[in-house]
């Protein structure tokens, strides 16, 4: 298929690879002039045959906003856009609701994947008809992992992107339960190689999963993690998740607490809080504080992720 593709930072960069090395023509846009195909969306549209699709890769919020409102002006009946970021569910019903007078399809489409998703390729959920995603469909496939998994049509617009949250809010809470075993481990002088415990438990175990392995290649990576500052941001989408169980009579205690332990993060330098900070770096390339000699902290640059990136 022909698709547009606007934001090529770290995630939508990656994506554009894939859907190349798939067979598919990418006509990519970013502010960014280096690695954009395109001088403008105008342009961008105008390359595209009909029907036309166009996923749109920018942070959530206004940048999301502002990008489909400008290609409502350019798009017409039949043509469909895509959000992949981490947009809330309740601005993917209110971009269905601006686009419908102009007959513009909506799919809002939750990415999984991270730095990895070039080579693993990405875990998806997306929410629309099913006449729009058909239209997308291609691009799904060539994005997901190899398999009978990974991919999802989870129902109406606004599905794809609470499905997302929902993912990302169990996240917070898994990592939460590492990273405080990771510590008690730690603390106790009892067990001879804590990371090597760790390891042992990638096979057999009940506990084995994606994020077990990439916290035993951060501590490869930094024995002890002693080089990283017990400082762990959030996205968002653990807070919308919370809400959510809120609005929804849901109790969500250990996803909650997950939540509340990133902020405490950010007050106390916590042991717990260096794992959690060194798995999102692992898995999505997000920002860690790493810890200088004197007991300051100095912002890891180099491994900052994009703002609007789905992890």
């Amino acid at each position: 298929m022909d698709i547009g593709l606007i934001g090529l930072g770290k995630m939508g960069g990656n994506m554009r690879e894939r859907l190349k090395r798939a067979g598919h023509t990418v006509v990519g846009y970013d502010r960014n002039p280096e690695v954009s195909d395109v001088a403008s969306l105008e342009e961008l549209v105008e390359k595209l045959p009909s029907p036309k699709v166009v996923w749109v890769m920018v942070p959530a919020g206004d940048p999301t906003r502002e990008t489909v409102a400008a290609l409502k002006e350019v798009l017409g009946e039949g043509d469909v856009i895509v959000d992949g970021g981490n947009s809330r569910w309740t601005d993917d019903q209110a971009h269905e609701e601006l686009l419908s007078d102009k007959g513009i399809g909506f799919v809002d489409c939750g990415v999984s994947g991270g730095v990895w998703g070039l080579e693993n390729g990405y875990a998806l959920m997306y929410g629309g008809s099913r006449g729009d995603v058909a239209k997308v469909q291609p691009a799904f496939d060539a994005l997901k992992p190899e398999g009978d998994f990974g991919s999802v049509h989870a129902g109406k617009v606004g599905a794809g992107h609470f499905s997302k949250m929902v993912h990302n809010g169990i996240e917070y809470a898994v990592m939460q339960a590492y990273a405080e075993g990771w510590e008690l481990l730690d603390k106790v002088d009892l067990t001879d190689n804590v990371t090597e415990v760790f390891r042992s438990w990638r096979e057999g175990t009940v506990i084995r999963s994606w994020l077990l392995d990439l916290l035993v290649a951060a501590l490869d990576d930094e024995p002890g993690l002693k080089g990283i500052e017990g400082y762990a941001d959030d996205s968002g989408e653990g807070r919308w998740t919370v809400e959510a169980g809120i609005e929804n009579a849901v109790a969500t205690p250990a996803i909650t607490a997950a939540l509340y332990a990133r902020f405490v993060s950010r007050q106390d330098d916590s042991p717990a809080m260096k794992a959690v900070a060194a798995m999102r770096n692992q898995f999505g390339g997000h920002a860690m504080k790493t810890a200088s000699p004197k007991g300051g902290d100095v912002p890891d640059t180099d491994a900052a992720g994009d703002a609007g990136q789905s992890q």
